[in-house]
């Protein structure tokens, strides 16, 4: 399978450590956040990774190259200034996403998941992994019956947990839509209520590294750990 790393946005809530340095490229550990998916999709087999762009985008060409350094062969998906969104940023890679299913990995996380349980297979358009809720997001965001993601309801049952950022889609399922600026989660509401989308719960290590805070807290676990 092809993949795409998103890492077009801004990273408002981290300047201005991201007014100088795209929020993927930050460093955590011994590398850059993007770096760990890279490692970890090249050891997937998922060797041919697109990623998308916007601020600074012109840093991330110059500091990953080709991908040759990690295993991968990269492609890029360039982006106005201000990016598209995920889902606008997904719709505007597709040209480079040559299978069907394919990969996609928000750029500005950590995790410990590996890509090798990824569905090539799909029972629906497609399929997400969901991670125990973090303080800021206690409610979470969609309910996990069986395999079956939907939304949250109050009479509906399920699990309430959170999207992690990964998952794997067909094409299809951005069929008819425009690379303009607009999110992903209306996307998968709509497949939802079709029960198109199947799901996963991970237990392992996630994080969301959108606040300093957050940053300064995984620099620390990872500083502690030998070889990250």
């Amino acid at each position: 399978m092809h993949a795409l790393i998103l890492a077009a946005g801004r990273g408002e809530r981290l300047r201005p450590l991201t007014d100088t340095t795209p929020k993927p490229l930050l460093r955590v550990g011994k590398q850059r956040l993007i770096e760990y998916h890279l490692h970890a999709l090249a050891a997937a087999g998922v060797t041919e990774i697109v990623i998308n762009h916007a601020h600074l985008g012109q840093r991330v060409v110059s500091v990953l190259g080709d991908g040759s350094a990690y295993g991968v062969h990269i492609h890029y998906s360039q982006e106005p200034e201000g990016a598209l969104e995920t889902a606008g940023g997904i719709v505007n890679a597709l040209p480079l996403l040559k299978s069907d299913p394919f990969v996609v990995v928000n750029g500005d996380i950590w995790t410990d998941y590996p890509f090798v349980r990824l569905p090539t297979n799909l029972s629906g358009l497609g399929h997400i992994v969901l991670v125990d809720n973090p303080a800021d997001n206690s409610g979470g965001d969609f309910l996990l019956t069986g395999n079956r993601v939907n939304e949250i309801s109050d009479d509906s049952p399920g699990v309430r947990l959170t999207f992690s950022g990964i998952g794997v889609y067909h094409h299809c399922l951005f069929q008819d839509l425009e690379p303009t600026r607009f999110p992903l989660a209306p996307v998968l509401r709509d497949a939802m209520r079709n029960n198109m989308i199947s799901g996963e719960y991970f237990p392992g290590r996630w994080v969301d590294v959108g606040t300093p805070h957050r940053l300064a807290e995984l620099r620390t676990e990872l500083s502690a750990r030998i070889g990250l």
